[in-house]
Parts: structure tokens; C-alpha cells; sequence
């Protein structure tokens, strides 16, 4: 979502964290440091929800292999939707685990935490000297902020050989001075946050959203979008051909382009970003295996490994201590990066989403 968008159980949401090319074989074998505790009880299983792919495959090696060598505790991944509330309220209900914790995003969390009954238990890691390094924006008493994901203009640099290429929102709505064919998604999350950053507004002052600056916003450029995109398989494809010359997009689409050679590069000014947690299912039997796990997972240079397969939202700051310059500047958390960048207010889609959805689809029909 994948950056993944305000969860919803009645729509389906394509996720923004998709197949990134493998950028390096493996994982470098590093020792870390782990601290054993008496929960950390030996033959235990417990089942993650991740997003599969490359994904899957980079935390086999960087996370779930070696926890299970350093516990005897095994973690197996398995894939689902993109935010898989739904799933997961039914087996709380019923008391019956498929999963012990999952990954999803802060909007998730909130739809599982209120409303009268938790879904996922307080993980209550927040004075675990490894969890407390963690910004709190990536934390939340039901979640420890592991990856962020975000939303970013991508453009193709044969399209602007000799000339400015964009840098912001403002420029893809300006058609006069970065002319050429334009691609925004077809759905009103980020895309009501990128009309009004390209009307002027700034990053500090995007909520609560002004829905009808949005939309009298995107009005000025609908006309010149030229592919209204809904998956990010579309956005990679375009990117790839040349189809579009700039394109609103999931920070690992434009990526994974990239990796497939197509000439592409990526404005991270204004960009739009969330944050995966790992959370832990209420009521599962298997709760304190999960919180050594995830105090597991967070270790700074253990997350820094995950560039070997992907260019990773980190939350640890430390973890750019062990990445190479010049892989770091693609991660999205990378200081320069995320300091212009707006962070997804999951409260206030929780409560808006309904609206925006009902209002954008109106607009797009006319």
C-alpha cells in the first residue's frame, strides 16, 4: 500500500509496496547482538503477515531466519491484502489465529483500535532501550513503525534532456513550463494532498484538507492528465515505455523502473508518506514471542540490511550509519528526503475517507 492509503474494509485497495527488483543478491551476514529472555521459549511458531514478493524474501533473510537461529522461535511469512482489517477482526472474533501479527500501515492500526473494541494488543516495547531510538511518528502504543512508504513525482529524464525537469506538485500542474504527457492515480488519497500542495498550500497546513480547494485545484489540470492510473503494475509499465513523461507514483514503482533500466528519476520534494508497523493480534497465544521479534527486527543494522534488497523506509535513524551513501539517498527516510516531505494524517482519513471517496468519484465522472 501500500504509500499504502487509508484502510478500508469495503474498498480494495491496491498496495504501494509491490515487487521491487532485487537490487543485490543476499543478505551480508552481520552479528548482532541478542538479548535472551525467558519468553523467548524454544519450538514456538509464529505467522506474519507481510506483503510478499520482495519483501518476503528480505526478511526471510534479514529478519526471519536469523530470529529463528538466535530463539529456535520460527516465523514464517505469508502474504494478504493489502490492509487486511477485515481478516484480521474475524479472527480475533473467533479466537482462532492464521496470523500471530502482521504488518500494516497507522490508518489500519486506527480502524483496529477504536471503535469500541481492540484488535491488536498494546506491544508496550516503548522503554525497550532499541524500540525507544525510534522516532515517535513511527510509533503508536499498538504498533513499532518498521518500513515507510511513500508517494512521489516520478518523471523520465529523456523527456527532459536539455531542459528543467519537475520538482514539485506546482510543476506537474504547470503545463506551460514542463510540457508533456501526465499520469495522476485515479483515487482521491494523496492526490487531494498533491492538489493542494500544488495550489500553494504548505506541507504544515495540509490538514484538514479543504475539499474545495482540492477539487477547484485538480479542475486545472484534469484536462491535461493524459492516464489516470489505478494499480501500480500500470504506473511501472508506463514508466517503463515512455508512455508518460511524469507521473504521481508509489515511491517503489518508480523504483523498480529504475532497476529495470529505464530512465527514470524521482522528485522526493513534497512527498507523501506513511508508515508500516508490526502489530500484534489481540489475544494471540503466541504475543510475547511476537514482542521478541519485533525488539528483534528493529536492531538498526539489521534494518540497514534490508538495502540489499530494496530500498527500505527505515525508522531506526541509526540504520544509515551502515548504508552506503548513495543507496541511502533513495531510501525515503533519508534526512533529506523526508524533511520536505508530508506525513499521511491517519486520523483524519479515518474520519474523511467516506466523504473524499464519494466526492472524488462524483468529480471524475464529469
Amino acid at each position: 500500500m501500500k504509500q499504502k492509503q487509508p484502510a478500508t474494509d469495503l474498498i480494495q485497495q491496491p498496495s504501494r509496496r509491490t515487487v521491487i527488483k532485487t537490487v543485490a543478491a543476499g543478505a551480508v551476514a552481520v552479528a548482532f547482538p541478542f538479548v535472551w529472555t525467558p519468553s523467548c521459549a524454544q519450538n514456538k511458531r509464529i505467522v506474519v503477515r507481510d506483503d510478499g514478493g520482495i519483501y518476503t524474501k528480505a526478511y526471510n533473510a534479514v529478519y526471519y531466519q536469523p530470529f529463528t537461529k538466535a530463539t529456535g522461535i520460527e516465523v514464517v511469512g505469508v502474504q494478504a491484502n493489502a490492509e487486511p482489517t477485515a481478516q484480521i477482526k474475524s479472527m480475533v472474533d473467533a479466537g482462532t489465529y492464521t496470523w500471530d501479527m502482521a504488518k500494516i500501515s497507522q490508518p489500519a492500526i486506527l480502524l483496529l483500535t477504536t471503535g469500541g473494541k481492540e484488535y491488536l494488543e498494546r506491544h508496550g516495547l516503548e522503554s525497550d532501550p532499541t524500540i525507544a531510538k525510534i522516532p515517535p511518528q513511527y510509533m503508536s502504543p499498538f504498533g513499532v513503525g518498521t518500513n515507510v512508504y511513500s508517494t512521489v513525482l516520478a518523471y523520465r529524464t529523456d523527456a527532459f534532456k536539455g531542459r528543467k525537469a519537475p520538482e514539485s506538485w506546482a510543476d506537474l500542474w504547470n503545463v506551460k513550463d514542463f510540457p508533456g504527457r501526465r499520469s495522476m492515480r485515479k483515487y482521491p488519497f494523496d492526490t487531494i494532498e498533491e492538489s493542494l500542495m500544488a495550489d500553494g498550500v504548505p506541507t504544515a497546513q495540509v490538514y484538514p484538507c479543504n475539499f474545495d480547494r482540492a477539487f477547484k485545484s485538480l479542475a486545472k489540470i484534469s484536462k491535461h492528465v493524459d492516464v489516470w492510473w489505478t494499480t501500480g503494475a500500470q504506473v511501472e509499465q508506463m514508466l517503463g515505455s515512455g508512455e508518460v513523461d511524469m507521473v504521481a507514483t508509489w515511491v517503489s514503482r518508480a523504483q523498480s523502473a529504475m532497476a529495470n533500466g529505464a530512465p527514470v528519476a524521482i522528485s522526493w520534494h513534497q512527498n507523501i508518506y506513511g508508515v508500516d508497523n508490526w502489530s500484534i493480534l489481540k489475544g494471540t497465544p503466541n504475543a510475547n514471542a511476537c514482542r521478541e521479534f519485533i525488539k528483534f527486527a528493529s536492531d538498526p543494522k539489521r534494518q540497514a540490511q534490508l538495502v540489499e534488497f530494496f530500498p527500505a523506509g527505515m525508522t531506526q535513524p541509526e540504520a544509515f550509519n551502515f548504508v552506503k551513501p548513495n543507496v541511502a539517498k533513495n531510501c525515503p527516510t533519508f534526512p533529506e528526503n523526508i524533511k520536505t516531505g508530508l506525513h499521511i494524517d491517519a486520523k483524519y482519513w479515518q474520519q474523511n475517507q467516506s466523504v473524499a471517496l464519494e466526492r472524488f468519484n462524483q468529480w471524475i465522472l464529469t
